[in-house]
């Protein structure tokens, strides 16, 4: 057992032994609605984790992971969840979908242009989810930036990565053109991506119906946000189907966009801030955040970069946005499920208030960026959690008081038996202390 597995489960003990003194006894404080929650499932065509090699011709032509996310989507199913949130980072994306850049002379012009590229890789990670919407588990993306980005210059595929690749080859060669309809090097969110995210995946964003057929009997969503993102958090571009929220019962879902095309790594805190607002005086008790980069770089071996929220910084090097958005997170008694680093890790990060003073966090930040990428850690250094490696998901269950129970669930690189990771207790909110 991992030190963080250890300190969840006492937490666990501790929750659970006043909740029998103070709380509502469980008997009488049923379940009322599961959901499950993982990102990153897509591959990569410049090479992948050594476990993973080579892909099957199939999962290089179509860049996912069929493998582990199949599995995972299996077991998400035999657990039982009424919605699926995926953080995001389901097609590898990267390129800029614009409808010029399409060339016509040749069938392989058309195939390997960057829009039609998006598509495909989209209509193959919609064809595996279709299953399991069918099941009864409703399927909600939320954008990464593979989605969104676009990342200029060339990509290689290394000689071997799939059984029919026996030399280097190029696999795209990619411009961006930034919101001023400039081509500019570097990676960066487009207006473009952001409108094939809405093409590809919006129909999802939210389809009251399909979901209510999913939800528990007498249970509907409600409150779909009417407002997104826009120049009060100084974006530039249409947010609608990117970042939006809506409630199940006495339960607020958020979904943010954590790279806006013009403000990339960031979440937007303001129409957060007025969102977290209007649910609480709807009644909201409960409250979930999903976005695709994490507010706190999991650091998985030394010397790691920060790559989320915190890879933000303004001129004096200060976190300003990642800070906004994590008081958000702590007011309301939130909790965060993220992605974009290829692991398994949940934690309360130490934060830092005003006064300079750090300490742990009251919320839990828990990255779920497992679904079948190549993992973020490349190999394990010495008391590295083996979890690290591993593919997973979360299973988070609701019970009538607020309550609710994380359980996160995985198997190793080499898709050994299924086990449980972790297990996290959230008190009902007028518990917290």
């Amino acid at each position: 057992m991992s030190a963080l597995q250890g300190l969840a489960t006492l937490g666990c003990g501790l929750w659970l032994a006043g909740a029998a003194l103070a709380g509502p006894r469980q008997g009488h404080d049923p379940v009322v609605l599961t959901f499950a929650t993982v990102g990153d499932s897509r591959q990569d065509p410049g090479g992948t984790d050594a476990s993973q090699w080579p892909l099957t011709r199939q999962d290089y032509t179509w860049l996912q992971n069929s493998k582990a996310w199949s599995r995972l989507m299996r077991e998400i199913q035999a657990r039982g969840a009424h919605l699926l949130l995926f953080n995001g980072d389901m097609i590898m994306g990267y390129g800029d979908a614009l409808p010029a850049g399409v060339r016509t002379d040749s069938t392989a012009a058309v195939l390997g242009s960057d829009l039609v590229r998006y598509h495909l890789q989209a209509s193959f990670w919609r064809g595996m989810v279709a299953p399991l919407i069918e099941a009864g588990t409703y399927v909600l993306p939320v954008p990464g930036n593979h989605e969104v980005q676009c990342k200029s210059g060339t990509t290689t595929t290394p000689a071997g990565l799939a059984p029919h690749i026996p030399e280097a080859r190029t696999w795209a060669q990619v411009q961006c053109t930034d919101l001023d309809g400039q081509i500019t090097p570097g990676k960066y969110a487009t207006a473009a991506n952001e409108a094939a995210w809405r093409d590809a995946f919006g129909d999802l964003i939210v389809d009251a119906d399909r979901m209510n057929l999913a939800l528990p009997r007498g249970m509907r969503v409600a409150a779909l946000s009417a407002t997104a993102p826009g120049q009060d958090d100084g974006l530039r571009t249409d947010q609608r189907q990117l970042s939006h929220s809506f409630d199940v019962g006495d339960t607020h879902f958020a979904i943010v966009n954590t790279d806006p095309a013009g403000a990339d790594s960031s979440a937007p805190t303001r129409w957060l801030s007025q969102d977290f607002a209007d649910a609480r005086a709807r009644g909201a008790r409960r409250f979930f955040v999903f976005g695709h980069k994490p507010a706190y770089t999991y650091a998985h071996a030394p010397g790691t970069a920060p790559v989320g929220l915190d890879a933000r910084r303004d001129a004096q090097g200060r976190t300003a946005n990642r800070d906004a958005f994590w008081r958000l997170i702590e007011a309301h008694d939130a909790t965060y499920f993220c992605g974009h680093e290829h692991i398994f890790h949940m934690s309360r990060p130490q934060v830092q208030d005003a006064d300079g003073r750090m300490r742990t966090s009251r919320s839990w930040q828990v990255i779920v960026g497992s679904g079948g990428s190549p993992f973020e850690a490349r190999s394990l250094h010495p008391g590295q959690p083996a979890t690290d490696r591993h593919y997973a998901f979360a299973r988070v269950s609701v019970r009538r008081s607020g309550a609710a129970r994380i359980d996160v669930w995985g198997f190793d690189e080499h898709h050994g038996p299924t086990r449980r990771l972790a297990t996290v207790m959230l008190p009902p909110p007028s518990l917290r202390p």
